[in-house]
């Protein structure tokens, strides 16, 4: 009897985070990122192979293209969704930055979609089902049944703006991915069964210890180990590149940006009239100089890039001084006239005189002498609002210790990036600098007792008195283990996209004047 065998490759995408075309858009540089260059990888394995491709999240938001269209053409079709459907994606998965521009925009984005969204832990209220489609899909390949299951991460109350999730409960990814895959199994009877959740992984793949704090926001290792029925496990979220196996679950994460696709080449047999997954191999497939991006994605969206690109380079206004980046470290080890500024400009929109922020990337450049809506976008990278919270002296006391677990004493004896904030995942944007107080962070200390000098107004802080501070909303929700700000009153919601409130700020003025008053340091001894 001759056995009857099938290919099938599963492609994913994830956190492209709207970038099609193979550009940098701080300087207009060719980088080897974007869907373009995608749909040639994607293309060339169809070729040889039957594919199945899913994207995990993060699509529509994250670049100057997609904050570009969001705000000023959100009445005309979605340039993102254009290349989905040419694409032609068999899935895709809610993520958390799926809800940035709100609900009605995630609608029309939906409604423009010929590929499917799917999440099952994405509720709405009113009705208790999942708000957005199906919670999962059974895709055909000849006789061979796959169902590929959608899973958001829940952590989302704790980053987005209220407004934009009005209505919606996010249930917790891990419970929700075992009752479907149970419901999957029982009722659907799939010759293979993928969760693709928009979400990571949170211990060691090899050992189970873990890689972060467990709150709970990437559950992809417990999945792995508790929940029988999965065959492959897509993950994102975490910008990670993962090919590799969890008790005996293949998982796979594809990077972000464009930078890489994931593939997963299955191979079935049939078998006593059902198929069996015989075989299951993860690779991960990067972009680079020779692959050439597909003409046609270029063709489907180039007047929404050079829109775009005319946008950015409008100018606004100049710097009297120097805020321009050289060294990343050096900003975040000694304050920076950039950071300087940021704060000012939330301390003016906020009207409070606390505040605080990170410098988001290492590949932040500051500004220039002349500045343009380029400079402002490349810097501040986040579609971040702002919220003025109310928080005692222990909180702040609370909230510089936690800032100061960046820091740690290399084996040179000198001061550096505690790793934990560069793998397995970097995050710098972590870090938070501030203004309105005067603080010492001595790394010399043991964690925990790092902050040797707190001041306001030239007294020592009082740990029981109330202060108003503002800060971007991921921060206030308790974002990056900031734990001793969720749930503090808001004393004032500001809606408004940092990156408007900054060009509002210098086009009001004008010239801005670089300063640095050198309110805090970061010292060992």
């Amino acid at each position: 009897m001759v056995k009857q065998r099938e290919r099938i490759s599963v492609v994913v995408t994830s956190d492209v985070h709207g970038y099609v075309y193979p550009t940098d858009y701080s300087d207009r540089t060719e980088r080897n990122i974007g869907l373009a260059k995608v749909s040639t990888l994607v293309n060339q394995i169809r070729q040889q192979k039957t594919v199945i491709l899913v994207n995990s999240g993060d699509y529509i938001q994250g670049s100057p293209f997609t904050y570009y269209h969001a705000k000023f053409h959100s009445d005309t079709s979605n340039p993102m969704i254009k290349v989905a459907n040419y694409m032609d994606y068999d899935a895709s998965i809610l993520g958390n930055h799926e809800f940035n521009y709100g609900q009605d925009y995630l609608k029309q984005v939906i409604k423009q979609s010929d590929v499917p969204w799917l999440s099952a832990s994405v509720i709405a209220k009113s009705e208790g089902n999942p708000a957005f489609g199906s919670p999962y899909i059974i895709k055909k390949v000849n006789d061979i049944r796959i169902a590929i299951l959608g899973v958001t991460t829940h952590y989302i109350p704790n980053w987005e703006e209220p407004k934009n999730i009005d209505g919606l409960a996010f249930e917790d990814a891990f419970e929700v991915t075992k009752k479907w895959v149970n419901h999957i199994q029982s009722q659907e009877n799939p010759d293979v069964l993928i969760v693709c959740y928009h979400g990571g992984i949170e211990r060691d793949i090899h050992t189970g210890e873990p890689t972060e704090q467990l709150t709970g926001e990437n559950q992809g290792y417990q999945m792995c180990k508790e929940i029988d029925g999965i065959d492959i496990l897509i993950t994102g979220h975490q910008h990670r590149v993962i090919a590799d196996e969890i008790e005996g679950k293949v998982v796979i994460q594809p990077g972000y940006n464009g930078q890489s696709i994931g593939q997963v080449e299955m191979e079935l047999e049939r078998m006593d009239n059902k198929w069996q997954l015989k075989d299951c191999s993860p690779s991960i497939l990067h972009v680079d100089d020779q692959v050439k991006p597909d003409p046609e994605v270029l063709k489907l969206v180039e007047a929404d890039e050079q829109m775009t690109q005319n946008w950015l380079d409008q100018p606004i206004g100049e710097v009297d001084g120097d805020m321009t980046i050289t060294d990343a470290f050096e900003v975040r080890k000694n304050e920076h006239p950039f950071i300087e500024f940021i704060n000012k400009v939330q301390m003016d929109k906020a009207g409070v005189d606390i505040s605080s922020t990170a410098l988001f990337s290492n590949e932040s450049s500051g500004f220039p002498a002349h500045i343009t809506m380029r400079d402002i976008v490349s810097n501040y990278i986040y579609p971040n609002t702002l919220k003025v919270i109310r928080v005692t002296g222990r909180d702040i006391k609370d909230a510089l210790e936690q800032c100061a677990t960046y820091f740690t004493i290399n084996d040179q004896g000198n001061i550096s990036v505690n790793p934990a904030f560069i793998e397995p995942k970097a995050l710098h944007y972590n870090y938070d600098m501030w203004e309105g107080i005067e603080y010492e962070l001595n790394i010399a200390k043991l964690e925990g007792a790092r902050v040797t000098i707190l001041n306001y107004q030239g007294k020592p802080i009082d740990m029981t008195r109330e202060y108003e501070v503002v800060m971007n909303n991921y921060r206030a929700g308790g974002g990056g283990n900031y734990d001793m700000f969720r749930g503090k009153p808001v004393v004032k919601d500001i809606p408004v996209d940092m990156t408007e409130i900054i060009a509002d700020y210098i086009m009001k003025r004008k010239k801005l004047k670089a300063t640095c008053n050198h309110n805090w340091r970061v010292v060992k001894r």
